[in-house]
């Protein structure tokens, strides 16, 4: 589903990313793990289509994205990738509803398709009764659900997730990796995870460990 082919990224002098090669099976959950400069946001950058590749390809869902021209680049980001960050990045501004949204109106999808599937969405993670709530008015676990639910909304083929439970308390952060596990079950979703939290990266089906630019195990 995901497939890298001699990836390397530089910047400046600095060799970030020194020849990633890995594939990423559907519905499969895995860990990226490294000590800090491994290269492990950056490479989830890559895989997410936020940045590219100095050489090497990135494959996903049979499409090569680095032929894709920044506006059709775009749209398959929006469509084929879920993106949940460490600071859950909500619109202040807007319900947990509308956040959820968000993406699915990018997408082109009427109000109404979007507003439906939003609260089914949110109902299945259990926050039907916050989702008229602003950000301000929600607890960090309660964010952070709101943050996957946003990522759900267009049917990805893959969540990327970095850092995700860094900020949460530990009772939020187990509830949290259980969410990851539970929509692999139930949806089949796949997920790749750059994390720090050892406990997360044992319970993963694979875990990719980086160090200084490359894959070691």
């Amino acid at each position: 589903m995901i497939a890298l082919t001699d990836i390397t990224k530089s910047f400046g002098p600095l060799h970030v990313l020194r020849g990633i090669s890995l594939t990423v099976a559907d519905g499969e959950v895995v860990s990226i793990v490294g000590p800090s400069g491994a290269g492990k946001t950056t490479l989830l950058q890559i895989i997410g289509t936020l940045d590219r590749p100095d050489t090497g390809r990135v494959v996903i869902d049979d499409t090569d994205v680095s032929l894709l021209r920044p506006a059709a680049l775009s749209a398959f980001r929006n469509k084929h990738i879920g993106f949940v960050f460490q600071f859950h990045q909500l619109l202040p501004e807007f319900t947990a509803e509308e956040n959820v949204m968000m993406p699915a109106l990018i997408a082109g999808r009427p109000m109404h398709d979007a507003r439906r599937d939003a609260r089914a969405i949110l109902t299945d993670l259990h926050l039907a009764d916050r989702a008229d709530h602003k950000p301000a008015e929600l607890s960090g676990g309660e964010k952070q659900r709101v943050a996957v639910a946003r990522a759900l909304i267009n049917h990805p083929s893959v969540i990327l997730a970095d850092e995700p439970s860094g900020s949460l308390d530990t009772q939020n952060k187990q509830e949290l990796h259980q969410l990851f596990f539970d929509l692999r079950d139930q949806r089949g979703q796949t997920f790749v995870i750059v994390t720090h939290d050892e406990q997360l990266a044992t319970l993963t089906d694979r875990t990719i460990r980086l160090t200084d630019g490359q894959i070691v195990r």
